[in-house]
């Protein structure tokens, strides 16, 4: 029996397209299976320089669930890069207009801060409503 350690090549991976129904889920744990997925680190094969992940599919981003009051009181940072052009909205405010971007965000602040965490994120699709454009895609529900 070898004791070799196997690394997956780029050329090697099988991704596969999973989908989330957000109704109802708690944004931090949902967001944490998201992450796990789009990394890869749900395979036994599980390598670290390579993207192995899989595909995500999110619908029904506006029907997700803070807990407590974070709503109001935790805040959305933009800044535009000019001197006093830091906005501060709450994720209730943000929620109201744009709904993908609080899943996005979660999400990709959990990957990892490099060039592979950038492509990892590419492979996350977030929709407001229950309707998406990757049925072809057949993707799978995400089990978590």
């Amino acid at each position: 029996m070898p004791r070799q350690t196997t690394f997956l090549k780029s050329g090697d991976v099988d991704a596969q397209w999973r989908h989330v129904d957000a109704d109802g889920q708690v944004l931090g744990r949902m967001a944490v299976e998201i992450a796990r997925t789009l990394m890869g680190k749900h395979r036994p094969d599980w390598t670290p320089h390579v993207d192995c992940g899989d595909y995500v599919v999110v619908t029904n981003a506006e029907k997700i669930v803070l807990t407590g009051r974070k709503a109001e009181q935790r805040m959305v940072k933009s800044y535009s890069g000019y001197p006093g052009g830091l906005r501060l909205r709450s994720v209730g405010s943000v929620m109201e207009k744009h709904p993908e971007r609080v899943v996005e965000q979660a999400v990709r602040r959990m990957l990892p801060k490099t060039r592979l965490g950038r492509q990892m994120f590419k492979k996350l699709k977030v929709y407001a409503g229950s309707e998406h454009p990757h049925t072809a895609q057949a993707p799978t529900p995400l089990a978590g």
